[in-house]
């Protein structure tokens, strides 16, 4: 099943707003909770308390929490990599290794009796897993997670994050990546110019980053990064199918209702026999036959526009089709909306049979 997740730094937020915030997100349906440990600082009993009550209240709402070490944490906590009570003591789910060990340490993590999973860092491009399923690990405590990038342009490449998510997702381990928020402001350290694993991800849509990450195929949970994401962005992201690519689409104001409901409450694939030019859905011909589809709006077409052909073109009219590439309009076929200029990325992760939904939005 794939998740959704939320961020949260209790030594830059008040415990108040922590809490506050995770109950939002919950009633939004996320369920995965980042918090790091990295940047714990000189008083950390007081520190350790904060993150043991919001942690606490994160797992009174059902949420799974990881919490971000490093073996330098480990040794100023003064704990050891063979014994994991103390996480284990201030309530998380598990541990995220931002650096690793050689391999044999972390293998023996996997069976600590607090049964706490043990993620790894995607993001460095070695063969940090392979090293570690080699010294016998219990992969069912294994996780992947890469890692988020706060200065501008230090983000993934889009090559570099399929590579190496590519290997987690053959050994069959679960992974996680992280989407920046862009009205959020916090983060774990003082730079911050939005927080996302791909950096083409920065300046793009919450929603987009998503749907992004999930139409890869290669991601299964898709975490907030930093601190605060709005309600609206909670909600945005809560109403996605993670299993089905969504559309944003702003209507053509003159588009008729019978073209709307065909749009937006009919259930649409593409076609196997895939072409250049068109994304095809074509049950709403066989649905909506006899059907009068009158030319109203015959507009050439240019990537991402979402068509319906009209009664001009006999047994095609109703099926809706969007353009993949610009095309000349014969005069047959209705320019009903467009994709929005952000999702329109998207159309090339639309495989042959895949199921996907458009969504009306406001240009």
């Amino acid at each position: 099943m794939r998740k959704l997740g939320v961020s949260i730094y209790p030594n830059h937020s008040s415990l108040e707003e922590i809490k506050q915030y995770l109950s939002l997100a919950a009633k939004y349906g996320f369920t995965r909770v980042f918090t790091c440990l990295l940047s714990v600082g000189d008083d950390k009993e007081t520190l350790l308390k904060e993150f043991k009550e919001s942690i606490l209240h994160a797992r009174s709402l059902g949420m799974e929490v990881i919490a971000d070490v490093s073996p330098r944490i480990f040794d100023e906590i003064g704990i050891s990599y063979k014994d994991l009570t103390f996480f284990e003591e201030i309530g998380t789910n598990g541990i995220r290794l931002d650096m690793g060990y050689t391999g044999n340490e972390e293998s023996i993590m996997t069976f600590n009796p607090q049964h706490l999973a043990i993620e790894l860092n995607i993001s460095n491009g070695t063969r940090y897993l392979e090293n570690i399923l080699s010294y016998k690990a219990n992969r069912s405590k294994l996780l992947g997670c890469h890692n988020f990038y706060p200065h501008r342009y230090s983000g993934l490449s889009y090559t570099h994050f399929v590579n190496t998510t590519t290997v987690y997702k053959e050994h069959g381990i679960r992974t996680a990546a992280f989407v920046n928020s862009p009205t959020a402001t916090i983060g774990p350290w003082p730079v911050e110019e939005g927080l996302c694993t791909l950096e083409i991800h920065r300046n793009w849509p919450i929603t987009t980053q998503a749907k992004h990450l999930w139409a890869t195929d290669l991601i299964d949970d898709v975490i907030i990064a930093n601190a605060f994401a709005s309600e609206e962005e909670l909600r945005a992201l809560g109403e996605l199918d993670p299993y089905k690519l969504t559309f944003d689409v702003v209507v053509h104001p003159e588009t008729p209702e019978t073209e709307r409901r065909i749009m937006f409450d009919e259930f649409h694939f593409n076609r196997g026999d895939v072409s250049d030019y068109l994304v095809r859905s074509t049950q709403s011909r066989v649905k909506y036959k006899g059907h009068e589809f009158v030319p109203f709006h015959t507009a050439d077409m240019e990537t991402g526009d979402v068509i319906i052909d009209t009664s001009l073109y006999a047994h095609y009219a109703g099926e809706l089709q969007i353009a993949k590439r610009p095309m000349e309009n014969s005069g047959k076929s209705n320019v009903v909306g467009t994709i929005t200029a952000s999702d329109k990325i998207l159309l090339d992760y639309l495989e042959p049979w895949q199921k996907f939904a458009l969504k009306e939005v406001h240009g």
